[in-house]
């Protein structure tokens, strides 16, 4: 894709709000015991009514709706190109236009321009598409237009949301309700989300400060809110799954069922349903919840090989870490994400990167999710130059002008190898994939090239790529953790002191 003005960007990422519980001071954190206690008593109200008490108790206040009622739609002129769909050319409410005006964007991309007909006017939508197509902004420029175009009159009691976004995953999650809050700047739309992995009584706190008009959460901390009557799904008109292949890989099923259950009949309600591969159980499911759903196909070669550069080079497993570290520092990246399969490669590498001087951290399931969020705005803001990381940022995280992606372990799923490289080369910019292939990686190598229908260059690194580190700096001794301590030299035994 040519075109760089479009909404795949995505929006610019920026920092988590106070409101979703990140480090940042106020919220609950900063009641007396006492009144903490008293607060986990408290039931919100279904009955529409404010309930003060629960509000000062520790949530943040939304911050007042932006309108600018001098702004004019027809200031947003973007020419006319062949091939191309303008936002301007959808019947798109000025507020929601005026951001997009705002952010600079200008043309749709190919899975834009095709759903958003459909989804505007209502109709369900069923299909394949990977994150870097921008399908999270065609979701929502959908959801904003309706609430807008359709105001509810009527009072709603507090957690009874009008639309229900589904991930499977916090990061996902957490990107997908940064670009909804960016997108919802002038429409005075209130936005909450909620998942595991960080406090709970802040996100409740967050519920009960009034009528949210769109959450976005992941299944299990959603049930656990249901179950306690926080949030109530009766009022549902937009219901989206996102990444529905990934719940079905991490067994969320089962909860997706419940929460379906929970709303309004698929008649009844608008459903937008997303996958990144469509097999025979993930069309079932989305028959089964959807009516007459408009099909969007858009093929994964289109994102991660037409504008990735994707190297294989044949290693041994001794000399993995010496050809990356050169890569690195040879080449002066940067901004560089590497892929491991497991956690404890993910540390073992981190340390290793660390000690040679790299400005160096982990991501994965062992780091809190606090930390997790706090080393990603890092990353993304330039503060940390290489993250290592499990699939757990493989999927649905946007990261602006990252030009590497090395998976030093490839994965055994060929699906999982094109989400990986996916973090690079979008919205059409160029990017570059490269893979390491010892003896046991060399077996996925086939599937790949399978799945992808292409094969990939496969090739020997230059001498020179596999010089040690320890050459590179021959002041520096870097030696094993386990054989080094403060004062230098091995460590020895401490004397045992005698019994008296």
């Amino acid at each position: 894709m040519e075109d760089t003005e479009n909404l795949t960007k995505t929006i610019p990422s920026s920092p988590v709000p106070e409101a979703e519980g990140s480090d940042a001071g106020g919220g609950a954190d900063s009641l007396t015991s006492e009144r903490r206690q008293s607060t986990r008593r408290r039931r919100p109200s279904r009955k529409g009514k404010k309930r003060p008490e629960a509000i000062d108790a520790g949530a943040v206040p939304e911050p007042a709706p932006v309108t600018d009622d001098s702004w004019d739609p027809r200031q947003f002129k973007v020419p006319a190109a062949p091939g191309k769909t303008r936002f301007q050319d959808f019947d798109l409410p000025a507020p929601l236009l005026h951001t997009i005006s705002d952010l600079g964007f200008q043309y749709c991309t190919p899975i834009q321009a095709e759903i958003l007909p459909s989804a505007l006017s209502g109709k369900d939508a069923s299909g394949r598409a990977q994150t870097g197509t921008g399908k999270t902004a065609a979701f929502l420029i959908a959801i904003i237009t309706r609430l807008i175009n359709h105001p509810h009159t009527e009072e709603r009691p507090f957690g009874t949301p009008r639309a229900l976004i589904l991930a499977p995953t916090r990061e996902l999650a957490l990107q997908i309700s940064a670009e909804a809050r960016q997108l919802a700047k002038y429409c005075g739309i209130r936005i909450v989300s909620v998942f595991g992995g960080m406090d709970y009584e802040k996100q409740r706190h967050q519920l009960a400060a009034g009528p949210a008009d769109i959450i976005v959460a992941t299944p299990g901390r959603l049930l656990d809110f249901q179950r306690r009557g926080d949030v109530v799904l009766k009022k549902i008109e937009v219901l989206v799954i996102d990444e529905a292949d990934r719940m079905l890989d991490m067994g969320f099923i089962p909860d997706v069922r419940m929460i379906i259950h929970s709303t309004p009949p698929k008649e009844k309600r608008q459903t937008l349903m997303f996958s990144a591969t469509l097999t025979g159980t993930i069309i079932r499911l989305a028959s089964s919840w959807t009516v007459d759903p408009v099909m969007v196909e858009i093929e994964p070669e289109q994102v991660a090989v037409d504008t990735v550069e994707q190297i294989v080079y044949i290693v041994t497993e001794e000399q993995k870490f010496d050809l990356l570290h050169n890569i690195i520092v040879r080449q002066d990246l940067e901004r560089v994400l590497v892929f491991c399969n497991r956690r404890d490669e993910v540390r073992r590498l981190a340390e290793r990167l660390t000690r040679y001087g790299v400005n160096c951290s982990e991501l994965s399931g062992d780091i809190p999710q606090k930390s997790r969020i706090r080393r990603l705005e890092d990353f993304k803001s330039g503060k940390i130059r290489v993250l290592v990381a499990t699939d757990v940022a493989g999927r649905g995280i946007h990261i602006e002008s990252m030009d590497h992606v090395i998976n030093f372990t490839l994965p055994h799923d060929p699906e999982d190898y094109v989400h990986r490289i996916g973090r690079t080369g979008r919205a059409g910019q160029s990017g570059t994939a490269v893979s390491f292939a010892d003896e046991g990686d060399a077996f996925y190598i086939a599937p790949i090239e399978e799945f992808m229908g292409r094969r990939l260059p496969c090739i020997e690194p230059d001498e020179e790529m596999l010089v040690k580190p320890e050459a590179l700096y021959p002041e520096k001794k870097v030696r094993p953790r386990s054989t080094r301590r403060p004062g230098g030299g091995k460590s020895r035994p401490r004397p045992r002191r005698p019994h008296f």
